[in-house]
């Protein structure tokens, strides 16, 4: 079972609106719905509206839309009558249509509404036959034809609602509303329009009452219409003549959504917007409303609300004059979008520059030549003017430019137009933006995270809206990044976990008992998205509870662990953050270590083998680190201590090693504590092999290589090139026994106690103790091997089992730095791996870069 994150400002957040409202209505509530195709789209959707609307305001008008796909057909049949096509098969099915609707709706035929709309359709068809035949200006038939929809919806949503007996009106828009065509679109004739619906309300004095949308007269009495989806437009506009409370548009979705949920999967729904906002993001192409929607509810402060037929429990977005106070703490932005098939023209050179006039003459071209500027942007230096074009405008638009500049061209004193296509405009939008600093430096951070080239910058005064110009193949990237930005923590992390044995499984239970207190404390959001093994991978879009995360893997039944998947899932694009934890030990899993870096994804790992492997890769791992990803691998060498990062720091803080000395191995450490002549090594050995202190074969232990690797780990780290090879390490089993099966090295165990007996009483001999030590110096290289001590050396001193590593350096000199603690087991080393994970994550919001 998987767990999904929080996916919403939760209904708690919509409250300062709410609070904004209450206050807001008056006694007598007036308020205007209106329902779009979806919404009416068949005898069931029209049938659901009645509770939608028996909201107890005084007065109720229902503004609709035709029923869903009715428009397209419409537009079709007119098409195709004007041109001499044959459309009757296309009117019989669309009034079929609308018949069975009625029928469902009004089976008794109490309210008539079969005959009414078979007039309708009789006229429709009347209209088709004239447009076959008719000549000069057809327009008016044109939109009388598309605007039969709207007709036969509303003669349906009235009877749904229980008709005239229940109080019901209805009026088709063309009896009141006067528009004319104007630059920005249509206009609406305020006066003329406010007269007649004045009339038509003091003769019908109506306190409900369904309109119809998206259509209109002209001023000569012409049927007309206000544009494709101008039927929110008629709400607005019915909503300012009714001079109404409230306005509620219902349609498909929740609310107004912070990005397209197409492309992120994260997006979510907004409480309020303010006008401002829902311009801004409209103008950018987002699917809230259309410009023209605000203007009439935007002149009289009506509250306008985005609600979901399907799902009217939710809140939905309400779109106010101002934003209510601390909404803007939810995040400064309030909605991103995606503007694509857009291309870059760019006019530069030196002769622009202190010239008046350059701008004027480039945008005058532009005018004359019919191309909308979608975005501009001009440095300071004036060297260059840049404008965003749409794709389909950019040829006209440079040869425009070109003949406008024509003789600067030719004078060099311009270098000339050039193009980029293939552009899109990320958009960000929130009046939270105004006068807050670091709100483009989040938004930048998060494309410089994502690998996202900005090409062009434009902000305007207001600080409102901040856009860029990206290459069309990273947007989806892009706005998934900026989204993670602003909605989700900055430590919200996509994480994988390869190789569930003991330190992994451990690892899943620290996490477990710790996530929940992170995310709430400490906005550290990390999303346990993957695990695999050498054989299995379970995904998860969400998240994978850290507890179910082992049982989700062993229920996988085919064998599909494909590393390239695996890493391509835990880059999610729409999280910021990805990071795979590699407790597989696994040395083609090691390998894989460079490209993820490349590609932005953290490392943590407690294996050995990519920091003290080829030294090549080691050098790859570092490389690939300069674009941001981090490598922490703290626990290959301490487990749970600090080692790694203590280095780290002195030579941060300008110190200068001169040695390390340790005790690396938690096994050999109990040994050489444990021997003090009392008992035979081997009776040491085969005692810690049955505490569980051993590898399955000692020899892995006594060999000292494990050791011998750690101490390459600290080498390099400390800036020596070093490799296995340099290390000179002593093999604590006599080379007779090196090859032998494990079973006959063990029942052959004695062999080793005369030597390291006779070692043993040499050292006590002077006074000296044995410790199995790892040493690094400049003046003695690096080795690995049993060695004397005297009382007063740190290793003397330890438990049994302890880690111990010893830094002497330029400022730690007559007395070293001492990191000591428990250096082996699955919960310390797991410790040291969610320490790692943990470090990566805080210091990801503070855009913390990598340790070169």
């Amino acid at each position: 079972m998987s767990s999904a994150p929080s996916q919403t400002l939760d209904e708690a957040a919509a409250s300062p609106a709410s609070a904004v409202l209450q206050a807001l209505r008056p006694a007598a509530l007036t308020r205007v719905h209106k329902f779009g195709g979806s919404s009416v789209a068949d005898a069931a959707r029209i049938a659901a509206l009645a509770p939608l609307v028996d909201d107890g305001a005084d007065i109720r008008a229902v503004v609709v839309s035709a029923m869903a796909g009715t428009t397209n057909a419409l537009v079709a049949m007119a098409e195709q009558a004007a041109s001499g096509q044959d459309w009757s098969a296309d009117w019989s099915a669309l009034r079929e249509r609308h018949l069975a609707t009625a029928d469902t709706l009004d089976p008794d035929a109490r309210h008539g509404l079969r005959d009414a709309l078979g007039r309708d359709f009789d006229g429709l068809r009347d209209d088709l036959l004239a447009l076959a035949s008719a000549t000069g200006d057809l327009a008016p038939l044109v939109a009388q034809v598309h605007g039969l929809g709207e007709l036969v919806s509303s003669r349906l949503v009235q009877a749904a609602l229980g008709g005239e007996a229940a109080g019901w009106q209805r009026l088709d828009a063309r009896d009141v509303l006067v528009v004319h065509p104007g630059e920005m679109g249509v206009g609406v004739d305020w006066d003329a329009s406010r007269e007649r619906f004045a009339d038509w309300r003091a003769r019908r004095r109506p306190s409900r009452v369904v309109i119809t949308g998206f259509v209109a007269r002209d001023a000569d009495g012409r049927s007309t219409t206000l544009g494709r989806n101008g039927s929110d437009y008629s709400a607005a506009i019915f909503a300012n003549l009714f001079d109404a409370d409230e306005l509620l548009i219902w349609t498909d979705v929740d609310g107004v959504l912070s990005a397209d949920p197409r492309l992120v999967p994260d997006a979510m729904v907004l409480p309020t917007m303010s006008y401002a906002e829902a311009c801004e993001l409209a103008y950018f192409g987002a699917k809230v409303l259309h410009p023209q929607t605000m203007a009439p509810v935007q002149s009289r402060a009506i509250p306008l609300c985005i609600r979901n037929t399907l799902n009217p429990s939710a809140p939905g977005t309400w779109i106010l004059a101002e934003n209510p106070a601390g909404d803007a703490e939810l995040s400064p932005v309030k909605g991103l979008t995606i503007v694509r098939d857009m291309a870059v023209l760019e006019l530069a050179g030196n002769g622009m520059v202190g010239v008046p006039g350059a701008a004027e003459r480039l945008f005058a071209a532009l005018h004359r030549a019919g191309v909308s500027v979608v975005m501009i942007s001009q440095g300071s230096s004036e060297h260059s003017i840049c404008c965003v074009v749409r794709a389909g405008q950019v040829d006209r638009a440079r040869a425009a430019v070109e003949s406008a500049f024509a003789e600067a061209i030719a004078d060099t004193q311009t270098q000339g137009v050039s193009v980029t296509r293939d552009i899109s405009i990320l958009a960000a939008v929130g009046d939270g933006m105004v006068g807050i600093p670091g709100v483009a430096a989040r938004l930048f951070a998060a494309l410089a995270q994502a690998r996202v080239n900005i090409r062009a910058i434009a902000q305007g005064a207001s600080e409102r809206n901040i856009s860029v110009a990206i290459a069309d193949a990273d947007a989806t990237r892009a706005l998934r990044a900026a989204h993670s930005a602003f909605w989700l923590s900055p430590q919200t992390v996509s994480i994988g976990l390869i190789g569930p044995g003991q330190v992994g499984r451990e690892l899943l239970s620290q996490m477990a008992a710790v996530l929940p207190r992170l995310r709430a404390s400490s906005r550290v959001d990390l999303r346990l998205r993957g695990i695999a093994n050498s054989g299995y991978m379970a995904l998860d879009h969400f998240a994978i509870h850290p507890d179910e995360a082992t049982t989700r893997l062993a229920d996988m039944s085919t064998p599909s662990f494909d590393v390239d998947a695996f890493a391509a899932h835990i880059r999610a694009e729409h999280l910021p953050h990805a990071l795979i934890v590699d407790c597989s030990g696994s040395e083609a899993v090691a390998r894989r270590y460079p490209e993820w870096l490349a590609a932005g994804i953290h490392v943590v790992t407690p294996s050995k083998h990519a920091g003290s492997g080829g030294w090549e890769r080691y050098v790859a791992i570092r490389e690939a680190q300069r674009g941001g990803a981090r490598f922490m691998y703290e626990a290959t060498v301490g487990a749970g201590l600090p080692v790694i990062s203590t280095l780290r720091n002195l030579l941060d803080t300008g110190d200068e090693i001169e040695a390390i000395d340790g005790m690396l191995s938690g096994t050999l450490a109990w040994l050489f504590n444990s021997f003090d002549g009392s008992r035979p090594f081997s009776a040491l050995v085969r005692q810690a092999r049955e505490l569980g202190y051993t590898e399955p074969d000692p020899r892995d232990d006594l060999s000292g290589l494990d050791v011998a690797r750690k101490l390459v780990i600290l080498a390099r780290e400390a800036g020596r090139e070093l490799s296995l090879d340099d290390v000179d390490v002593e093999n604590l089993v006599p080379e007779a026994l090196r090859g032998v099966p494990r079973d006959e090295f063990l029942d052959r165990l004695e062999e080793l106690d005369a030597p390291m007996q006779a070692r043993l009483a040499a050292a006590q001999a002077d006074g000296l103790a044995l410790r199995h030590i790892a040493h690094l110096s400049r003046e003695h290289g690096a080795r690995v091997g049993v060695a004397a001590l005297p009382p007063d050396h740190a290793c003397r001193h330890t438990r049994l089992t302890d880690n111990l590593v010893q830094f002497t350096t330029a400022r730690y000199a007559s007395n070293p730095l001492v990191v000591q603690g428990p250096g082996a087991g699955p919960q310390v080393t797991a410790a040291g791996v969610f320490g790692d994970i943990l470090a990566i994550a805080h210091s990801l919001s503070d855009g913390i870069g990598l340790h070169a």
